[in-house]
C-alpha cells in the first residue's frame, strides 16, 4: 500500500504535510495504481473509476508538482457550479504559496490576468473563449485535467470539450492530459485518442449496495428485507433513513416532481434552530415563490434541488446537506453531475424520463451510474445503498438485468453535425490552427470523432460549413487560403454561431432596407457594404424589436408555449410592426413569449410575478437574461464594426438585461449591494444618481435600506474618491 509520506520523490514535505493534516494517510488501490504508472512523472493518464474512488486527489497531485515546479495547469468542468466547488477546495493549496484562479464568466474576455495563477479552474466553453480570444497563456499550460470527461457524449457539451481538448493538445504538444470519469464501455478509445495510459477500476472506499424497492420490500441481489411503513415506499424509505441518524438524496424525473416530493416529506422532520436559521437565509435569498415553497421544506430539514433555483440557492441547499442540516434532498438529475454530495442511501424515483419526440425514455447506464454513485459517504457511513422502484417482480428483473448489472453505453463524439461545427470550424481558422483546406482537413483528423469514425462524414460537413462561411464573409474565399474576415474574427471573439451573426444582420437588413436594394432570396446573402446596411438600419428598431431579433438566433433557449398561453399570440398581434419576420409560427410563439419575459424583466416585474406568468423558475429568469444579455451585447459589437446605428440602443439594452431594469436605474447599479429593488427605493426617495446618494446622509439611506447595507454602500463610495 502507498501512503502518503512515499510521495516524497515527487512532493515537498510541506505538500505532504498539507495532506496529512487533512486525514490523509494512504493512497487507494486505484491511486496508488495510477502513481505507480507515472502520473506524477507526467504521464497522460484516463482514470475510468466510481465516484469517490479518489480520482480528484490524483489530479490535484499533479497539478500540485507542477506549479510547485513552476508550470501552469488548466482544470475544465462542465458546470460553473462544480468550478465554484473546486475553486473553494483548492484554496488549501495557498499554504504552499500556489495561486488558484477561476474564470466562468464573460465569453469574449482574455482574462489574461488569470496567468498570475498556478491552477485555473474553468467551464469547457471559457477555456475555448479564452482561446479564441488569445490568452497568452494558455500556450504555457503543463497539465489539463478534463473532469467528466464522457461528457464528450452529450449533443450541448461534448463538440465543445472535444474541440477544446484538440486545441489545447496543439497548442501544448506536451502537455500531460488527466482525464476524470465514471466507469464507460469504451474507455480505451478515450485512451487511445488522447494517447494515455489507462487506469480502470470498480473499487470503492466502502460497499456500494445496489437494490430495488418492490412490493414494500428492499430486494438486493443477495438478499432481501422487508420495508416497513405502507404503501408510499419512498416515504417508508426515508423514515428509514431518518431512523439510523442518515441522510438521503432522491433523484425525480421533473422539477414539479421534486418539489412535490420535498414538500410531501417535510411533515416528517420536525424544525429546529438550525433549519429554521437556514430557512430564513434561503428567504432573504429571492423574492418568488419558488423562494417561499423552498425555505418552507428546509425548515423542516428536506430540501429539493433543481436549476430553477437561483445559484445562491442551490449553495445553500447543498451547504445545509454537507452540515447534516438537511437531511432529505429531493433533486433533478443535475445534481448528480459532478457535486460532491454523497449520502447514506440514494432513490432513484424513476427511471424514465420525458425526452422531446420520444416521450417518456429510460435513462442511459451511465446517468443511472451516476445517481446510484452519491450513496455512502467515505469516512462517515459504513456503507451506501441505492435503490430504483418497480412496480412489479417482472420490471424488477428487468432493472437488475439492465441497470444493476448492466453495463453502461459506449462514448461517441457528436462533432459531426452543422450546428456544431459552424463556430467551431470559424474559431479555428480565425485562432490561426488552420490557414488552408489540408491543414483544416489535418487538424479535424486529430478529433476523437476522427479517432472513432470514418472522416467521410465529417469531411462532407466540414465542407459545407466552410462554404456557408465563405457565403457570408467570415473566412476569404481565396484558393487555397482559409483566413478569417474581420466580421469572421469578431464573431468567433463573441463566442457566438455563426448562424446567430448572419440571422441578427440579415434580419436588420430585410426590416429597414429601402426598396432600391431588394431582397434576398434563398440562403442569407453576401453582406453588400457597411454603408448598405447602415442605410438598412436607418429606421431605428424598438426595444422589442431588438430584444425579439436576439430570440431568433440558435443561441438562445427559449421558452415553451403551453396550452395555458393563449395571450402569445394578441401579445403578437398587437406587436406585428416591431416585431421581425419568422416564417415558422411554432418558432415564433416561443421568441415572442421569450421576449415578453425580457420586456418584464426590465420593466421591474416583480421575479414572483414573472415567474408565475411565465411558469418559470428564478434561475430560469436569470439563465434566460444572461444569454439575452450576451447575445445583445454581440449584437452591439456587430453594429459597432458595421456601422449599424444600433449601437448604442443595444449596448443600453445590454446594461438593462443585466441588472432587470429601467433606463433611469442605471447611473445607481453600479454599486454593490444595489440591485434593482433597492435602486427604485433610492430613486423614489429622490436618489437618482451617485452624485445626490454621495452628498445624502447615511441615517436616511439607513432607514430606507437597512444599515448593514447602507454601511456598505458609503465605504464603496468613499473607496471611489480615494482612487488615483
Amino acid at each position: 500500500m502507498l501512503e502518503i509520506k512515499d510521495l516524497e520523490p515527487w512532493l515537498p514535505p510541506e505538500a505532504i504535510e498539507l495532506y496529512a493534516s487533512r486525514g490523509y494517510r494512504e493512497l487507494y488501490p486505484p491511486q496508488a495504481e495510477a502513481v505507480e504508472r507515472g502520473l506524477l512523472d507526467g504521464k497522460s493518464m484516463l482514470l475510468a473509476m466510481p465516484t469517490a474512488s479518489g480520482k480528484t486527489l490524483l489530479a490535484e497531485l499533479a497539478m500540485l508538482r507542477a506549479a510547485l515546479s513552476g508550470r501552469r495547469s488548466l482544470y475544465i468542468v462542465p458546470l460553473r457550479a462544480l468550478a465554484s466547488e473546486k475553486y473553494d477546495s483548492f484554496q488549501k493549496f495557498k499554504e504552499l504559496g500556489v495561486a488558484v484562479g477561476i474564470s466562468t464568466g464573460d465569453l469574449d474576455k482574455k482574462d489574461e490576468r488569470l496567468g498570475r495563477n498556478q491552477i485555473i479552474i474553468a467551464t469547457s466553453e471559457k477555456a475555448d473563449s479564452l482561446m479564441r480570444n488569445g490568452a497568452s497563456w494558455v500556450r504555457d499550460l503543463s497539465v489539463l485535467v478534463v473532469d467528466e470527461i464522457h461528457l464528450l457524449n452529450d449533443p450541448g457539451r461534448g463538440p465543445t470539450l472535444e474541440m477544446t481538448i484538440t486545441k489545447l493538445r496543439r497548442c501544448n504538444p506536451a502537455l500531460q492530459i488527466i482525464g476524470l470519469s465514471a466507469t464507460v464501455a469504451n474507455s480505451g478509445e478515450i485512451a487511445s485518442w488522447l494517447e494515455a495510459d489507462m487506469v480502470c477500476s470498480d473499487w470503492r472506499p466502502i460497499q456500494l449496495r445496489e437494490g430495488i424497492i418492490c412490493n414494500e420490500r428492499l430486494v438486493f441481489s443477495d438478499g432481501e428485507f422487508p420495508l416497513a411503513g405502507g404503501k408510499d415506499e419512498s416515504s417508508a424509505l426515508v423514515r428509514d433513513t431518518l431512523a439510523q441518524s442518515a441522510q438521503i438524496l432522491i433523484f425525480e424525473n421533473s422539477r414539479k416532481n421534486a418539489e412535490a416530493a420535498a414538500s410531501r416529506l417535510s411533515a416528517l422532520i420536525v424544525p429546529d434552530d438550525a433549519t429554521r436559521e437556514l430557512s430564513s437565509r434561503i428567504l432573504a435569498s429571492g423574492e418568488s415563490e419558488t423562494a417561499s415553497r423552498l425555505a418552507s421544506c428546509v425548515s423542516h430539514g428536506v430540501a429539493f434541488h433543481h436549476a430553477g433555483l437561483l445559484p445562491e440557492q442551490r449553495r445553500l441547499v447543498e451547504q445545509g446537506f454537507r452540515q447534516s442540516r438537511i437531511k432529505v434532498i429531493a433533486s433533478t438529475p443535475t445534481l448528480a453531475a459532478g457535486l460532491n454530495l454523497p449520502a447514506r442511501r440514494v432513490l432513484i424515483r424513476s427511471y424514465k424520463r420525458y425526452e422531446y419526440g420520444r416521450g417518456m425514455a429510460p435513462i442511459p447506464v451511465i446517468e443511472y451510474r451516476q445517481m446510484a454513485g452519491r450513496a455512502g459517504r467515505p469516512g462517515l457511513d459504513p456503507y451506501g445503498e441505492s435503490f430504483l422502484l418497480a412496480k412489479n417482480d417482472a420490471e424488477m428483473k428487468e432493472l437488475f438485468e439492465h441497470y444493476i448489472n448492466g453495463s453502461p453505453e459506449e462514448i461517441w463524439s457528436k462533432l459531426a453535425s452543422q450546428s456544431a461545427l459552424r463556430t467551431h470550424i470559424l474559431s479555428t481558422i480565425a485562432a490561426g490552427f488552420a490557414r488552408s483546406d489540408p491543414e483544416l482537413k489535418a487538424f479535424m483528423a486529430t478529433t476523437f470523432y476522427a479517432q472513432q469514425q470514418d472522416s467521410w462524414q465529417l469531411d462532407v460537413t466540414v465542407e459545407k460549413v466552410v462554404q456557408f462561411l465563405k457565403e457570408n464573409s467570415m473566412i476569404s474565399d481565396a484558393e487555397e487560403a482559409l483566413l478569417p474576415s474581420k466580421l469572421g474574427s469578431l464573431v468567433s471573439k463573441l463566442y457566438i454561431d455563426p448562424l446567430s451573426a448572419v440571422i441578427m444582420l440579415e434580419a436588420l437588413k430585410r426590416k429597414r432596407a429601402e426598396k432600391s436594394m431588394g431582397q434576398a432570396e434563398g440562403k442569407p446573402s453576401q453582406f453588400t457594404s457597411a454603408l448598405d446596411l447602415s442605410r438598412a438600419a436607418s429606421k431605428a428598431p424598438t426595444e422589442l424589436g431588438l430584444i425579439h431579433l436576439i430570440t431568433m438566433t440558435p443561441n438562445m433557449d427559449l421558452l415553451y408555449v403551453q396550452s395555458a398561453d393563449g395571450w402569445v399570440e394578441e401579445f403578437i398581434d398587437q406587436h406585428q410592426s416591431e416585431l421581425y419576420d419568422e416564417d415558422n409560427y411554432d418558432y415564433l410563439l416561443r421568441e415572442a413569449k421569450t421576449a415578453a419575459m425580457l420586456m418584464d424583466w426590465i420593466g421591474e416585474v416583480n421575479e414572483n410575478q414573472i415567474a408565475s406568468r411565465y411558469r418559470i423558475g428564478p434561475g430560469d429568469i436569470r439563465r434566460t437574461a444572461e444569454t439575452a444579455q450576451w447575445l445583445m451585447h454581440s449584437l452591439a459589437e456587430l453594429s459597432k464594426h458595421l456601422d449599424l446605428g444600433i449601437t448604442f440602443k443595444a449596448e443600453q439594452l445590454a446594461e438593462r438585461i443585466h441588472y432587470g431594469a429601467s433606463q433611469d436605474l442605471l447611473g445607481l447599479l453600479n454599486l454593490k449591494g444595489i440591485g434593482r429593488v433597492r435602486a427604485r427605493k433610492l430613486y423614489l426617495s429622490g436618489i437618482t444618481s451617485l452624485e445626490k446618494l454621495k452628498a445624502a446622509d447615511q441615517a436616511g439611506i439607513s432607514r430606507l435600506l437597512g444599515p448593514r447595507i447602507a454601511e456598505r454602500i458609503f465605504h464603496q463610495l468613499k473607496k471611489e474618491e480615494n482612487l488615483p
